[in-house]
């Protein structure tokens, strides 16, 4: 084997399981990333790759399909640094103590042992400066670059042997709310890509909120309850600090007969949403500057009077209980964002037989979940399985592809095109083929000097 060299162990067959690794010679490597695949890109969590050798690990932002398997990664005799942005050090415990909770442990004393170690591990940098591994003997050297995607996110450029590697994490849409925009970095030899949405386009952001305005309006008239599944970190956020936007520019004027913006009711039913939006609001000296200028104004872009927060699992049955009884107006927040657990299944169950509901999906469905599904054959009348049951679609189902975290077609051939001394290969993942192969072709008509290679 001829070192440098990149291996990749995961999110090459679909857009979930992001983990990659930068072999520097036959006793040094760093991973970036070690996320868990999600839908029919499912794979056991369990580490499948020696780590004897793997000195560090690169954490691009704290999403479960980038971050879930460092349990397993610790399990399997991992201890070396963990390097993240600070905000993203925040994150992470919050993120993986939840992953913990649901998918290995309740037990309070293992949970607080995992969380302790982890602690232990994280090292929390600034972006923008270079950092030289020290568990690599000092062969390689990173920097962390903000990637716009969700709070704390980066994509990493790391030196070793002369070479520059680029590893883009996810990349964010301009002008996302909240996040400055990802700029492309002056130099890589070898990029790695992420395609998730590298067939599409999305709306800016004067046609989406465009967009959100007038599904809510429309949906409203019918006295239902809209129902957004979001991630609980990132998306929630995202939409509270648009919805106010909303609610703050229309004011008295009417959403539905008989209700004004400001009387919608806005609820969020996730226990981790609600902790994320609190630590967002810690980290508000993160924010760009147009949120920051929201705050001086006296405004709460994620706080605000029409918000309504529910907390124990009681509370959100009775919740259900009332929304299915009274088919009452408003805006119901709730994880998961692919309808394949977490709270928005229960919703889902009482709502979707009722064709005043209406579904509106503002985020990335993969194949194989029950996302997916409602959004392909929600509009036919479909039907699909929850919990082993099936259930008929009665609602509207919506999509408004701009409100994804991803960087469009557009935008990833921008990231590259921006790039001065452009790379001489370039690894797409995270992504299905369809959109590899989109890129592809459209990376391929911008430089036909570059290679650009799909792996599996």
């Amino acid at each position: 084997m001829a070192y440098p060299d990149l291996v990749f162990h995961g999110a090459t067959r679909g857009v979930t399981g992001s983990c990659h690794e930068l072999r520097i010679n036959a006793e040094h490597s760093i991973l970036v990333d070690c996320g868990m695949s999600q839908g029919d890109e499912s794979l056991p969590p369990e580490i499948d790759f020696p780590v004897d050798h793997v000195r560090a690990l690169i954490v691009t932002h704290v999403h479960i399909d980038h971050v879930g398997r460092i349990p397993y990664l610790l399990a399997a005799g991992f201890k070396g640094p963990i390097y993240c942005s600070q905000a993203s050090a925040v994150l992470l415990p919050l993120m993986l103590e939840d992953a913990i909770r649901i998918g290995f442990t309740r037990n309070r004393e293992l949970i607080r042992r995992f969380l302790d170690l982890l602690k232990e591990l994280l090292v929390p940098i600034s972006y923008q400066q270079w950092h030289t591994v020290d568990s690599c003997d000092g062969l390689i050297q990173f920097k962390l670059q903000p990637a716009g995607h969700i709070l704390g996110s980066a994509f990493v450029e790391c030196d070793v042997a002369g070479e520059r590697y680029v590893l883009s994490g996810d990349l964010g849409a301009p002008y996302a709310p909240l996040l400055p925009a990802p700029r492309s970095p002056w130099r890589a030899d070898v990029l790695v890509l992420e395609s998730t949405y590298g067939d599409r386009l999305h709306e800016d952001r004067r046609q989406r909120r465009q967009l959100l305005k007038q599904v809510i309006e429309r949906a409203l008239a019918d006295r239902g309850a809209i129902l957004i599944p979001a991630f609980s970190i990132g998306r929630t956020q995202e939409l509270l600090y648009e919805l106010e936007e909303l609610i703050h520019q229309l004011g008295s004027s009417l959403a539905a007969p008989g209700m004004t913006w400001g009387d919608l009711e806005v609820i969020v039913d996730s226990p981790l949403a609600n902790t994320f939006t609190g630590a967002y609001g810690d980290l508000k000296s993160f924010w760009d500057a147009e949120a920051q200028k929201k705050i001086r104004e006296g405004r709460h872009p994620l706080a605000f009077e029409q918000m309504t927060t529910v907390g124990s699992h009681q509370e959100h049955l009775q919740t259900v209980a009332y929304l299915k009884k009274r088919a009452r107006p408003c805006i119901v927040i709730a994880g998961s964002g692919m309808c394949n657990g977490g709270r928005i299944v229960n919703y889902l169950k009482a709502l979707l037989g009722d064709s005043r509901t209406d579904i509106l999906f503002v985020g990335y469905q993969a194949e194989g979940t029950p996302g997916r599904a409602i959004q392909t054959y929600g509009p036919k009348g479909g039907y699909v399985m929850l919990d082993g049951q099936r259930f008929h679609i009665a609602a509207g189902v919506h999509t408004i592809h701009g409100y994804s975290a991803h960087a469009d077609q557009r935008n990833l051939v921008n990231f590259v095109k921006r790039i001065r001394h452009k790379p001489k290969t370039i690894y797409l993942v995270h992504g299905d083929l369809p959109a590899k192969e989109a890129l592809r072709k459209k990376l391929v008509d911008l430089d036909g000097a570059m290679n650009i290679e799909i792996p599996y």
